[in-house]
């Protein structure tokens, strides 16, 4: 009775370990996603295109079509749109918009052509 005690300790303590494995993964994937969804709503906010977006889209699912081995498909899928995203030139533009404005406010005597 002992040793049966014992081992489904040990199942549990795996089931535990895989639980929180899980739960790690979800939370990457969250965090993923919300980046994700950061970024479309600033690119909302740029008026970005339906046709521009669309070909952000497409070519996000066109490099993810053959899914890598070891990684989570979802996860691969959620990365690479954050990095088409991220590329976007809207978005480029508006953080070196952000970055100027920035530096002529620290800078007063600084005159931007």
């Amino acid at each position: 009775e002992l040793q049966q005690k014992l081992e489904e300790t040990d199942l549990l303590k795996m089931e535990l370990q895989m639980l929180e494995t899980e739960r790690v993964r979800l939370s990457l994937v969250e965090e993923k996603l919300m980046d994700v969804l950061q970024l479309l709503q600033q690119l909302r906010d740029l008026n970005i295109s339906k046709r521009a977006l669309g070909k952000i889209l497409l070519s996000t699912l066109e490099s993810c079509r053959d899914p890598q081995p070891g990684k989570a498909h979802l996860f691969e899928v959620l990365d690479t749109l954050h990095h088409e995203l991220t590329a976007c030139e809207l978005l480029q533009s508006q953080a070196l918009e952000k970055t100027q404005s920035r530096q002529s406010l620290a800078n007063p005597l600084l005159i931007s052509c």
